[in-house]
């Protein structure tokens, strides 16, 4: 058994995905050619028609940037939340054909807060463990061997969303009320995409970063120090951090 903690990395994305995201746009209101439109986009006019359709609105021209992510170190809990934003693609590793001969497991910070919890979670998981390995060694499959390993199990996954799809996954996961540990995940995935596209993700994060918090009484309550770390987030892409 061994505590895991979470990687994630931008394995691929579409090639210029701010200026496919233009050319898309711009193929909307021009009857000139395919390649004439492509060729003759600036950098100037490429930022100025993300920006437009960003704060217009006129997102269906982002659908047509993808970004690829590889995400390992997180629990069954995570991605059981990932996987219920379905305008994606998912590939997870599996319990079924994998054997977990030490296997990785996922600790809430409030309980490797306190030793005397963080002392029980553990070895709750260890008997976890061993009922698990004490079923294969006795022929069970692997697959039903697995029943025993709890939420806290640890599991990679790779995720494709389109530009579209992130921004939404980030203004709902990127939330302080959003679970800890895919809020975790989604930080660190908008980091990856803002240094990836900018102009499309810059202004990405939580509602309450351009206007008041939808979440009513259940607030954090920290709405300048939410928006305060976002606009960090965001020098930090545009290499002025």
């Amino acid at each position: 058994m061994h505590i895991e903690k979470p990687v994630v990395i931008l394995l691929r994305h579409t090639p210029e995905p701010e200026r496919a995201v233009a050319a898309a746009a711009r193929l909307c209101y021009s009857n000139s050619g395919i390649r004439e439109l492509q060729e003759a986009l600036s950098e100037e006019q490429t930022a100025r028609l993300v920006k437009v359709c960003v704060s217009q609105g006129h997102h269906s021209v982002l659908e047509h940037a993808s970004f690829t992510f590889g995400i390992e170190g997180v629990s069954r809990v995570m991605t059981h939340q990932l996987v219920r934003h379905r305008i994606a693609s998912y590939s997870q590793q599996s319990q079924r054909y994998v054997r977990f001969d030490d296997a990785g497991f996922v600790i809430p910070p409030e309980v490797a807060a306190d030793e005397g919890l963080e002392a029980a979670y553990l070895e709750a998981l260890r008997r976890a463990e061993e009922g698990y390995l004490a079923l294969l060694r006795e022929g069970v499959k692997a697959e039903d061997a697995r029943y025993l390993l709890p939420g806290a199990a640890a599991t990679k996954i790779t995720v494709t969303m389109n530009a579209r799809e992130l921004r939404h996954f980030f203004r709902l996961r990127c939330c302080n009320r959003a679970h800890w540990e895919i809020r975790g995940v989604a930080v660190e995935m908008l980091k990856l995409a803002m240094k990836a596209a900018p102009l499309l993700f810059s202004d990405c994060g939580p509602p309450c970063l351009n206007g008041p918090c939808p979440e009513g009484k259940m607030s954090c309550g920290k709405t300048a120090e939410v928006r305060e770390f976002f606009a960090g987030l965001a020098r930090e892409a545009r290499g002025k951090g």
